[in-house]
């Protein structure tokens, strides 16, 4: 792999990670937060804009792979790059369940807050109010934490498909080389025998050449030399 070539994927790497550590940190604030509403929001705000930095990092490691002219190459960061749909996913998993502990949290921090002395009915429906505001917040954010996984598990089977068809193209690969090596064997079996068979050849004809040349000498001398 040229240096050159090894740059760009080694800064989408770092970054990646960058981007991958600054969600867990943000995810584990979420879990120790204990309200207001207000700052829940702003928490999943500031994830949401780091998964989607981190979901387009990974989109150029995976198109950097698939230019890969090597296929050894392109396999290796292929699989880098599942490895980090992998984190991402394990990392969205961990909000959802961060919002739903932080949910419980200021649920709990608002019904703690309520004053006993006040009035039943109104205190009731303070909490009810807060209690769907909170929810219908919650839902929200696991909807899109939801959808976000989805498009995630979606892209990772169109990883996996792009590496099981890489690995067909080296199989097909292999297979063209064995028949061509199996051509080579049986060109290389019928030159050896087209030379034996040519020295077999060769030496068929001197010896009848030979043959010739003494029956000639032979003639030759019973005409010149009868008496010898």
């Amino acid at each position: 792999m040229a240096a050159a070539g090894d740059v760009p994927v080694r800064v989408c790497n770092q970054e990646i990670v960058k981007f991958d550590l600054e969600i867990k940190a943000t995810v584990q604030d979420i879990s120790d937060c204990q309200g207001p509403l207000s700052v829940l929001t702003e928490l999943n705000a500031r994830v949401k804009e780091k998964f989607q930095h981190l979901r387009l990092r990974i989109q150029e490691l995976e198109q950097m792979a698939k230019e890969r002219d090597k296929e050894s190459e392109k396999q290796a960061l292929l699989q880098e790059v599942e490895n980090h749909k992998k984190q991402m996913l394990s990392n969205q998993t961990a909000w959802r369940k961060a919002n739903l502990a932080c949910k419980i949290a200021i649920d709990n921090s608002e019904k703690n807050e309520l004053l006993p002395g006040g009035d039943p009915l109104r205190q009731r429906k303070t909490t009810k109010e807060s209690l769907a505001e909170n929810a219908s917040t919650i839902t929200e954010n696991l909807m899109g934490i939801s959808r976000m996984m989805s498009q995630q598990v979606k892209q990772s089977e169109e990883t996996m498909q792009t590496l099981a068809n890489s690995s067909r193209t080296i199989l097909d690969a292999n297979d063209e080389f064995k028949s061509m090596s199996g051509t080579i064997q049986l060109g290389r079996k019928l030159i050896t025998k087209y030379n034996r068979r040519e020295l077999t050849d060769k030496l068929l004809i001197f010896l009848a050449l030979a043959l010739f040349l003494a029956t000639v000498l032979y003639i030759l001398k019973k005409r010149l030399f009868p008496f010898l």
